[in-house]
């Protein structure tokens, strides 16, 4: 299943490749999932701001589930959260059901989530905040110049290997653990064949040096 260079970026994508390239292919271009208690605790926790609406809160709109899209780099998805300050400022709060520690996976998919905003609205956004749900707190994202062109350099990769096509590598370290797809993905017996390889090719390479 190819993509056009044209074809819209999910704004997930960014997230998943960010954690794992080969998760993001499994999920993106092999249109494989699978259920664990990770992604089920992250469902329950979106449910409660996957309706769309608004409210007011101390002067600022709240927008829930609110459509985005980034023409400019290609980008489509919404936000889980958008705070409306009383000057119009977009800040984006992005949902997730662990507890409060960074994780730059996260922290590329808010920018992401601003660029979007910037290019919809014409404001600039400086900031935006992480909600994480089993500590009940915020940690709030500065969106500097770096991490956007880390997003933007995500963008061309991630549209570069769906065009390609091909599956990255599995990885097998801890990023493995938690996740969903580790069934469908073997990373142990798929590194123990690239392994394998490695080494066949490393005798047939000596065998030749031999032999000459």
């Amino acid at each position: 299943m190819g993509m056009e260079a044209a074809d819209p970026i999910m704004l997930s994508a960014l997230q998943h490749y960010s954690y794992c390239p080969r998760q993001y292919a499994l999920i993106h271009i092999e249109q494989a999932f699978a259920e664990n208690v990770h992604t089920m605790r992250r469902n329950a926790v979106h449910e409660r701001v996957d309706d769309p609406g608004f409210s007011e809160n101390a002067g600022a709109r709240i927008e829930r589930a609110l459509p985005l899209y980034c023409d400019r780099l290609g980008l489509v998805g919404k936000a889980d959260i958008v705070e409306f300050l009383p000057d119009g400022t977009p800040y984006p709060v992005e949902y997730k059901h662990g507890p409060k520690r960074q994780k730059h996976h996260d922290d590329l998919q808010l920018v992401a989530q601003a660029l979007c905003l910037e290019e919809m609205t014409g404001k600039p956004v400086p900031r935006g905040a992480i909600y994480h749900h089993s500590s009940r707190r915020r940690r709030e994202v500065q969106l500097t110049d770096v991490l956007r062109r880390q997003v933007e350099e995500t963008v061309e990769t991630i549209r570069a290997m769906f065009v390609s096509g091909k599956l990255p590598p599995a990885v097998n370290d801890a990023r493995c653990k938690e996740c969903s797809l580790k069934e469908l993905c073997q990373p142990k017996a798929m590194t123990s064949i690239t392994k394998l390889h490695e080494m066949r090719n490393t005798l047939f390479q000596a065998d030749e040096q031999e032999g000459s």
